[in-house]
């Protein structure tokens, strides 16, 4: 049960006391070389000396709970950094950085370059949680497309003529995502420039164990590439089938509503070069959702787990891809 009077949503070193037990829970760590015996750390105190300061005996280096995450060097109280992570981590549709800026009584600018940080913890590391699916699992892949293109995107095929159907090219001049997903499991989402058959499948084989069965459309994109598959099962939507017993879509099709509904209802405007955190956004909420028995609290503490090892500043906010 969510308590906005708790005391980590109020007082700054309670929440990094929360902080230190979600990352430290065995005494702390030195961010700098890794070391962890207690014999050669040292918590440093005095009048002159800023609260949750230690200092590693091995490297010589100070260090607080935050350097190494996403929230170090940040001037905004800890308290207000672990209340916007849970409004974000229990928000099914997302919360906009007016609505964070409103409540934790910051500017919009700050809230924004919050709510972006909090996206780059709710990053996952898709290397070590291995591949979607696997024998007896199935996996749902589907493409969808959202907003206008930055930058339109003009076919090959053209030869650089631009299109000429009332000035607008369709599909073509949305923005694309390919998205998988595992009955039951986890959704990876990817925001790329075009989806084509090599892309889908190189997108494919990365992701989703070839051992499982695969659910499609009717699309071609996946038709070369369901072949490797040890099943592959596809609906076909233009003749209004949606589902032939077991075979659907459906699942993934969820997925893209509930993504849409946040984008257009509460964001309503993102940068294409930022559209890959907002998939990260609403991945990490799907893959922690109620119906696997996950809390928003649990989902709140994992998403503070994540923060370490990652950073984003100014500096690097503007080099996402597509931007």
């Amino acid at each position: 049960m969510f308590d906005l009077t708790n005391v980590i949503y109020t007082d700054a070193e309670k929440a990094r006391e929360h902080l230190e037990a979600i990352h430290w829970p065995h005494g702390p760590i030195c961010p700098h070389c890794g070391n962890a015996n207690p014999d050669r750390i040292t918590k440093l105190e005095g009048k002159s000396t800023r609260p949750g300061v230690y200092k590693c005996n091995e490297c010589r280096d100070p260090f607080t709970v935050t350097v190494g995450t996403v929230f170090e060097r940040s001037k905004i109280p800890l308290n207000k950094w672990v209340l916007a992570s849970h409004l974000m981590a229990a928000s099914k549709k997302g919360m906009s950085a007016h609505q964070l800026h409103r409540m934790l009584g910051v500017t919009y600018k700050t809230a924004w370059f919050m709510a972006h940080r909090i996206r780059e913890a709710m990053k996952e590391d898709v290397k070590s949680s291995g591949p979607l699916g696997g024998a007896g699992k199935t996996v749902e892949a589907d493409e969808t497309y959202i907003g206008k293109r930055d930058v339109p995107y003009v076919s090959p095929q053209r030869n650089g003529r631009p299109f000429t159907k009332r000035g607008k090219g369709g599909g073509a001049q949305k923005r694309t995502i390919v998205s998988l997903v595992e009955r039951g499991g986890k959704v990876r989402s990817f925001h790329v420039q075009h989806a084509t058959k090599d892309i889908v499948r190189d997108i494919l084989v990365r992701n989703a164990d070839r051992s499982s069965t695969l659910y499609t459309d009717e699309s071609r994109l996946y038709t070369t590439t369901g072949a490797e598959y040890a099943n592959h099962e596809t609906v076909n939507h233009s003749r209004k089938e949606y589902a032939r017993g077991d075979v659907h879509t459906n699942t993934i099709e969820n997925v893209f509503s509930v993504f849409k509904r946040g984008m257009i209802g509460v964001y309503q405007h993102c940068g294409e070069a930022h559209l890959h955190r907002y998939l990260a956004e609403f991945d990490f909420r799907y893959n922690r959702r109620a119906a696997l028995k996950v809390s928003d609290a649990e989902r709140a503490e994992d998403l503070l787990r994540m923060a370490r090892d990652k950073r984003l500043t100014y500096r690097r906010i503007g080099e996402a891809s597509f931007a």
